[in-house]
């Protein structure tokens, strides 16, 4: 799934879209997705000048985003009106190393269980095979208009 794929099922948009790639699919079980890291991000001119780090709740954002592509991949299609997958809650997140500029963000999600429309996640952001951090995701899909 390329970027213009990616973009038809979330809202998100630049600067705020955090997945480029979807690498693997396989819908009611698991996603791959890429996440390339530039020194351009607007985040790293005050995160830090001196040593810039991708702020960690924007790596546990783009595992809900990854969450979120997986969820309309597993519902075969785009919920009709304007749908918008919301984030419920992280259980769980843990950050185990930095994400800095020319890191390549492998985020890999996997389906845990839905209920009584809760989708509940795994999610996993790693540089290089090194968990750079991983969290339960809880979303929920919900139109714009309500």
């Amino acid at each position: 799934m390329d970027t213009n794929q990616i973009k038809h099922l979330l809202p998100h948009r630049y600067p705020f879209l955090l997945v480029d790639r979807v690498l693997e699919s396989e819908p009611g079980e698991r996603l791959l997705a890429l996440k390339n890291v530039t020194i351009n991000e607007p985040f790293f001119q005050g995160h830090f000048p001196i040593k810039p780090v991708m702020p960690g709740v924007l790596v546990l954002e783009g595992i809900a985003q990854a969450c979120g592509l997986l969820a309309f991949e597993t519902e075969g299609e785009k919920p009709e009106g304007n749908p918008l997958f919301y984030l419920v809650g992280y259980d769980k997140a843990r950050f185990k190393r930095r994400v800095e500029p020319g890191d390549q963000l492998q985020i890999e999600v996997t389906l845990l269980r839905v209920r009584r429309g809760i989708w509940v996640f795994s999610g996993k952001a790693s540089v290089d095979g090194e968990v750079a951090a991983e969290a339960e995701v809880m979303c929920t899909v919900r139109d714009a208009e309500s």
